[in-house]
Protein backbone atom coordinates (compact mmCIF):
# COMPACT_ATOMS: atom_id res chain seq x y z
CA UNK A 1 0.00 0.00 0.00
CA UNK A 2 1.18 3.10 -0.99
CA UNK A 3 1.49 6.05 1.64
CA UNK A 4 4.07 8.68 1.01
CA UNK A 5 5.14 9.58 -2.25
CA UNK A 6 7.89 11.99 -3.16
CA UNK A 7 8.91 12.49 -6.86
CA UNK A 8 8.55 15.65 -9.49
CA UNK A 9 5.22 17.27 -10.70
CA UNK A 10 4.85 15.99 -14.62
CA UNK A 11 0.66 17.41 -14.76
CA UNK A 12 -1.38 19.36 -13.21
CA UNK A 13 -5.11 19.31 -13.25
CA UNK A 14 -8.01 20.42 -11.43
CA UNK A 15 -8.24 18.14 -8.40
CA UNK A 16 -5.56 15.64 -9.67
CA UNK A 17 -2.07 15.85 -10.32
CA UNK A 18 0.57 13.09 -12.13
CA UNK A 19 3.22 12.50 -9.90
CA UNK A 20 6.54 11.09 -11.59
CA UNK A 21 8.64 8.47 -8.81
CA UNK A 22 11.12 6.42 -9.34
CA UNK A 23 10.70 6.46 -12.94
CA UNK A 24 6.99 5.92 -12.39
CA UNK A 25 3.85 8.28 -12.83
CA UNK A 26 1.26 8.30 -10.14
CA UNK A 27 -2.15 9.96 -10.49
CA UNK A 28 -3.09 11.70 -7.58
CA UNK A 29 -6.34 13.13 -6.18
CA UNK A 30 -6.15 16.60 -4.72
CA UNK A 31 -8.53 18.25 -2.68
CA UNK A 32 -9.22 22.16 -2.97
CA UNK A 33 -7.47 22.78 0.31
CA UNK A 34 -4.27 20.91 -1.01
CA UNK A 35 -4.70 22.41 -4.70
CA UNK A 36 -4.18 26.12 -3.43
CA UNK A 37 -0.67 25.56 -2.08
CA UNK A 38 0.09 24.16 -5.23
CA UNK A 39 -0.85 27.04 -6.98
CA UNK A 40 2.98 28.29 -7.22
CA UNK A 41 4.22 24.78 -8.23
CA UNK A 42 5.56 23.87 -11.79
CA UNK A 43 5.72 21.24 -14.08
CA UNK A 44 9.07 19.65 -13.38
CA UNK A 45 8.70 20.71 -9.47
CA UNK A 46 9.91 18.41 -6.51
CA UNK A 47 6.37 17.55 -4.28
CA UNK A 48 6.10 15.27 -1.30
CA UNK A 49 2.51 14.16 -0.14
CA UNK A 50 0.90 11.62 2.32
CA UNK A 51 -1.43 9.49 0.39
CA UNK A 52 -4.44 7.55 1.47
CA UNK A 53 -4.83 4.61 -1.02
CA UNK A 54 -8.40 3.72 -1.47
CA UNK A 55 -9.41 0.80 -2.94
CA UNK A 56 -13.05 -1.44 -2.35
CA UNK A 57 -14.88 -4.21 -3.89
CA UNK A 58 -17.30 -1.43 -5.66
CA UNK A 59 -13.87 0.33 -6.24
CA UNK A 60 -11.98 -2.00 -7.54
CA UNK A 61 -9.49 0.38 -9.56
CA UNK A 62 -7.36 1.67 -6.72
CA UNK A 63 -7.39 5.90 -5.81
CA UNK A 64 -4.60 8.14 -4.43
CA UNK A 65 -5.33 10.99 -2.57
CA UNK A 66 -2.52 13.30 -1.49
CA UNK A 67 -2.07 15.33 1.54
CA UNK A 68 0.84 17.95 2.95
CA UNK A 69 1.06 16.86 6.46
CA UNK A 70 -0.09 13.25 7.93
CA UNK A 71 -2.47 14.68 10.30
CA UNK A 72 -4.26 16.28 6.81
CA UNK A 73 -4.67 12.38 6.23
CA UNK A 74 -5.48 11.47 9.22
CA UNK A 75 -8.64 14.11 9.65
CA UNK A 76 -9.89 12.81 6.31
CA UNK A 77 -9.80 9.17 7.22
CA UNK A 78 -12.35 10.60 10.15
CA UNK A 79 -13.75 12.77 8.23
CA UNK A 80 -15.15 9.87 5.80
CA UNK A 81 -16.23 7.49 8.80
CA UNK A 82 -19.49 9.69 8.37
CA UNK A 83 -22.62 8.47 6.73
CA UNK A 84 -22.66 9.54 3.02
CA UNK A 85 -19.56 10.67 2.53
CA UNK A 86 -16.91 8.40 1.15
CA UNK A 87 -13.45 9.59 -0.54
CA UNK A 88 -14.13 10.93 -3.35
CA UNK A 89 -17.01 12.93 -2.03
CA UNK A 90 -14.68 14.43 0.79
CA UNK A 91 -11.81 15.34 -1.58
CA UNK A 92 -14.54 17.63 -3.78
CA UNK A 93 -16.19 18.29 -0.50
CA UNK A 94 -12.96 19.67 1.62
CA UNK A 95 -12.02 23.67 -0.32
CA UNK A 96 -11.05 24.92 3.09
CA UNK A 97 -8.24 24.60 5.36
CA UNK A 98 -8.62 21.57 8.06
CA UNK A 99 -7.97 23.30 10.57
CA UNK A 100 -11.36 25.62 9.59
CA UNK A 101 -13.34 22.42 8.98
CA UNK A 102 -12.39 20.90 12.46
CA UNK A 103 -13.21 24.41 13.93
CA UNK A 104 -16.47 24.71 12.76
CA UNK A 105 -17.13 20.82 13.68
CA UNK A 106 -16.39 21.53 17.31
CA UNK A 107 -18.29 24.45 17.60
CA UNK A 108 -21.53 23.16 15.38
CA UNK A 109 -21.26 25.44 12.62
CA UNK A 110 -23.81 24.32 10.47
CA UNK A 111 -23.91 27.45 8.02
CA UNK A 112 -19.96 27.03 7.57
CA UNK A 113 -20.05 23.42 7.16
CA UNK A 114 -22.53 24.33 4.60
CA UNK A 115 -19.95 26.06 2.23
CA UNK A 116 -17.91 23.00 1.45
CA UNK A 117 -18.75 21.84 -1.82
CA UNK A 118 -21.49 19.30 -2.22
CA UNK A 119 -22.31 19.44 1.64
CA UNK A 120 -25.90 20.56 2.50
CA UNK A 121 -28.11 20.93 5.95
CA UNK A 122 -28.48 17.49 7.00
CA UNK A 123 -24.99 16.30 5.49
CA UNK A 124 -23.59 18.71 7.93
CA UNK A 125 -25.75 18.00 10.65
CA UNK A 126 -24.46 14.74 10.31
CA UNK A 127 -20.72 15.70 10.24
CA UNK A 128 -21.44 17.23 13.62
CA UNK A 129 -23.02 14.65 15.20
CA UNK A 130 -20.78 12.35 14.41
CA UNK A 131 -17.60 13.86 14.77
CA UNK A 132 -18.04 16.58 17.19
CA UNK A 133 -15.85 16.25 20.26
CA UNK A 134 -13.09 14.41 18.31
CA UNK A 135 -11.84 17.02 16.00
CA UNK A 136 -9.50 19.27 19.06
CA UNK A 137 -6.26 18.18 17.70
CA UNK A 138 -7.20 19.16 13.79
CA UNK A 139 -8.14 22.74 14.83
CA UNK A 140 -4.48 23.77 15.66
CA UNK A 141 -2.55 22.18 12.43
CA UNK A 142 -1.57 25.33 10.68
CA UNK A 143 -2.87 26.92 7.99
CA UNK A 144 -1.40 25.88 4.19
CA UNK A 145 -0.17 29.48 3.72
CA UNK A 146 1.51 30.25 6.81
CA UNK A 147 3.14 26.76 7.12
CA UNK A 148 4.80 27.80 3.49
CA UNK A 149 6.47 30.47 4.49
CA UNK A 150 8.54 28.54 6.79
CA UNK A 151 8.82 25.73 4.75
CA UNK A 152 10.20 27.98 2.04
CA UNK A 153 13.22 27.37 4.01
CA UNK A 154 14.21 31.23 3.62
CA UNK A 155 16.13 32.08 6.50
CA UNK A 156 20.03 31.14 6.74
CA UNK A 157 20.01 29.04 10.14
CA UNK A 158 16.86 27.26 8.66
CA UNK A 159 18.54 24.83 5.73
CA UNK A 160 21.58 23.67 8.15
CA UNK A 161 19.15 21.96 10.27
CA UNK A 162 16.68 20.72 7.63
CA UNK A 163 19.74 19.19 5.91
CA UNK A 164 20.82 17.77 9.24
CA UNK A 165 17.47 16.56 9.63
CA UNK A 166 17.13 14.72 6.94
CA UNK A 167 20.16 13.62 5.26
CA UNK A 168 21.93 12.86 8.97
CA UNK A 169 18.49 11.74 11.01
CA UNK A 170 16.95 10.18 8.15
CA UNK A 171 13.42 12.39 8.45
CA UNK A 172 11.18 12.56 5.65
CA UNK A 173 11.60 16.06 4.19
CA UNK A 174 7.60 16.39 5.20
CA UNK A 175 8.47 15.67 8.36
CA UNK A 176 11.55 17.57 8.72
CA UNK A 177 9.83 20.53 7.60
CA UNK A 178 6.94 20.14 10.10
CA UNK A 179 9.37 19.70 12.78
CA UNK A 180 10.67 22.48 12.20
CA UNK A 181 7.39 24.51 11.78
CA UNK A 182 6.28 23.68 14.90
CA UNK A 183 9.81 24.84 16.54
CA UNK A 184 9.58 27.84 14.88
CA UNK A 185 6.07 28.40 16.05
CA UNK A 186 7.11 27.72 19.52
CA UNK A 187 9.83 30.07 19.76
CA UNK A 188 9.46 32.57 17.16
CA UNK A 189 12.45 34.71 18.36
CA UNK A 190 15.10 31.94 17.03
CA UNK A 191 18.21 33.00 14.98
CA UNK A 192 20.39 30.32 14.75
CA UNK A 193 20.59 26.98 13.78
CA UNK A 194 21.59 25.47 17.36
CA UNK A 195 19.09 27.12 18.88
CA UNK A 196 16.35 25.89 16.46
CA UNK A 197 17.72 22.29 16.36
CA UNK A 198 17.47 22.11 20.40
CA UNK A 199 13.92 23.76 19.59
CA UNK A 200 13.23 20.59 17.54
CA UNK A 201 14.32 18.38 19.46
CA UNK A 202 12.58 19.70 22.89
CA UNK A 203 9.24 19.55 21.11
CA UNK A 204 9.98 15.53 20.76
CA UNK A 205 10.57 15.25 24.09
CA UNK A 206 7.43 13.57 26.52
Amino acid sequence: MIGYLEGRLLKKEPERILLVANQVGYEIMIPGFVQQGLVDKDVGDQLELYIYYHQTERQPKPVLIGFNLEEEKEFFQIFISVEAIGPMKAVKALNMPVSDVAHFIETGDIAALKRLKGIGARTAQKIVASLKGKMGEFTMIKRQEAAAEISALDGDFIQPVFDVLVNQLGHKTNDARQMIDQALARNPHIVTPEALFDEVYKGRLP
